[in-house]
C-alpha cells in the first residue's frame, strides 16, 4: 500500500502548525520552530487563502496526522456520515479507534509512525490474540496488550520502565504492571484535544 516517505517536518510546515508527527522529538530537535515557512518557493506578497483552500488544509492536518492516504480517509468520512450524530466527531472517534493509533495513545510507542510499526511486525495482542493490521478498529472493552514473544526486546524493557512518565487520555487505561490497555469507552473530541477544525473537513467532502 502506498504511504508518504519523505520529511515529516515538511507535513507540519505544509500545514503551519505543528502536528507532533515525531512524537518527543518534536518537543526537542523540531525543524518547525527554525523554519515555520511552507517548503518551497517563498513570494514576497502574501495571499490570502480562499475558503476552499481552508477546509483543504485542514483535511491535510487531519490525513498527515494520522498518517492516511486520502482513499483511506474517504471511506472514514463516508462511515462516519452514515452514522447518527455530529459527522465531524464521528469521524474523529473512528479514526481514534485505530489500533495503531490506539497504541501510541497508550504510550506503548512514541509516535504513530512507530506504533504502526509495532502493530505490523505482530508485537501487539488484541483480546489475546496477535494482530498486525494497524488499521483494525477496536471497541469498548478490548484489551491490547503484548505478545509474549516480544516482552523479552530491549525496547519492551526500555518502556516498562518509562511508561510511568506517559499520560493516558480518558477513554483508555493502563495497567503499567501488566504493560496491558484496555478501552474503557468511546473517544470523544474533548478526550481528544484535537487541533483542527472537523466542520471545515466535513464541509470540504460535503461539496
Amino acid at each position: 500500500m502506498a504511504r508518504y516517505t519523505e520529511a515529516r517536518c515538511r507535513l507540519c510546515r505544509r500545514s503551519s502548525e505543528k502536528l507532533m508527527l515525531k512524537g518527543d522529538k518534536c518537543l526537542t530537535h523540531c525543524v518547525f520552530d527554525k523554519k515555520p515557512k511552507a517548503p518551497g518557493p517563498q513570494t514576497a506578497r502574501r495571499r490570502r487563502i480562499s475558503d476552499r483552500g481552508v477546509q483543504l488544509r485542514e483535511k491535510q492536518k487531519v490525513r498527515f496526522s494520522y498518517g492516511l492516504m486520502e482513499k483511506q480517509l474517504r471511506r472514514f468520512f463516508a462511515e462516519a456520515n452514515r452514522q447518527p450524530g455530529v459527522t465531524g466527531d464521528n469521524l474523529i472517534a473512528l479514526l481514534e479507534r485505530r489500533l495503531d493509533n490506539t497504541v501510541f495513545r497508550l504510550g506503548f510507542a512514541d509516535s504513530l509512525a512507530q506504533a504502526r510499526q509495532i502493530v505490523r511486525h505482530g508485537h501487539i495482542t488484541l483480546n489475546g490474540k496477535k494482530t498486525n493490521i494497524p488499521s483494525c478498529m477496536v471497541k469498548e472493552g478490548d484489551l491490547i496488550g503484548w505478545r509474549e514473544g516480544s516482552r523479552k526486546a530491549n525496547y519492551f524493557k526500555q518502556l516498562a520502565e518509562n511508561i510511568g512518565s506517559k499520560t493516558t487520555p480518558q477513554w483508555l487505561s493502563v495497567d503499567k504492571a501488566k504493560m496491558e490497555g484496555k478501552v474503557v469507552t468511546s473517544p470523544t473530541p474533548e478526550d481528544v484535544g484535537i487541533r483542527f477544525d472537523t466542520a471545515a473537513v466535513v464541509e470540504y467532502y460535503s461539496r
